[in-house]
């Protein structure tokens, strides 16, 4: 029995190895192959879509509150430096109102200046006769039939007006000033060097009733002027024009003096 199972033993372990060929391993990848590579990738794909979106939120966040990230000393110094611009901003606004103010005052002031230099002008250039002057007054005409009225009769005249507030004077159509003066000649009254006609004409603004009253009194100009043997006619007019000016002499010696 155990010679037997021996052979048998012997028998198998001789059996000779079949010659049919192997069937060969080949590397062509099976339909399940290119599924199993997606999956790294989209992996990757999915974790950069993250990493992006958390940028994406990151940046948004930063940009809503750029003070997000500093420290709480950066914030304290950066709330000192605003404090401290604020207030210097503030004294600059302050400055600059007090300018403006000041600026306003000065500029209220000359223009009020140039006002009352400019009232002045007017007024001298009337009284002194280089401007023209309208306003009410009288309209006096004065006739010589006789030729018997004087240089005197005309200076006296001519008083009493200015006593009356006479502001300007025309006669004929010369401008009276303060520098006038009447002359007898034997072709009758000089004015300035200009002869009156026998027939002259008063023109004079100022307050015509007052000047009236102040000619017609007895022993006034105008009774004198008639009875030396002239003949008058006064008018109270509410708009006398007087349109004669007089050219003023440079002087010869005086010269302007300005104050500080």
């Amino acid at each position: 029995m155990a010679n037997g199972e021996v052979e048998e033993s012997v028998a198998a372990e001789q059996t000779p190895v079949s010659s049919e060929p192997m069937p060969e391993i080949t590397s062509e990848p099976t339909a399940e192959t290119p599924s199993r590579n997606r999956r790294p990738q989209l992996l990757v794909g999915f974790l950069c879509a993250l990493v992006g979106f958390a940028l994406v939120i990151q940046v948004r966040g930063s940009a809503v509150n750029p003070f997000a990230n500093l420290r709480q000393e950066d914030l304290v110094r950066l709330l000192e430096d605003v404090t401290v611009r604020g207030a210097q901003l503030t004294e600059e606004v302050a400055r600059l109102e007090a300018t403006r103010l000041e600026l306003a005052t000065s500029g209220d002031q000359l223009q009020a200046a140039l006002e009352i230099a400019r009232e002045r002008a007017a007024v001298e250039g009337i009284l002194s006769g280089r401007l023209p002057a309208q306003g009410p007054g009288l309209e006096i005409a004065i006739t010589d039939p006789g030729e018997s009225l004087t240089s005197a009769v005309f200076v006296n005249l001519l008083e009493e007006l200015r006593n009356a507030g006479a502001e300007a004077v025309q006669i004929d159509r010369f401008r009276v000033t303060t520098s006038s003066s009447f002359i007898n000649e034997p072709q009758g009254v000089y004015l300035d060097g200009n002869l009156l006609p026998r027939d002259v004409t008063w023109l004079v603004i100022g307050d015509p009733t007052t000047m009236s009253r102040a000619l017609e009194i007895p022993g006034g100009a105008l009774p004198q002027i008639r009875v030396a043997g002239g003949e008058t006619e006064m008018e109270e007019l509410e708009l006398v024009e007087i349109t004669a000016t007089a050219v003023l002499r440079a002087p010869m010696y005086a010269q302007a003096v300005t104050q500080d």
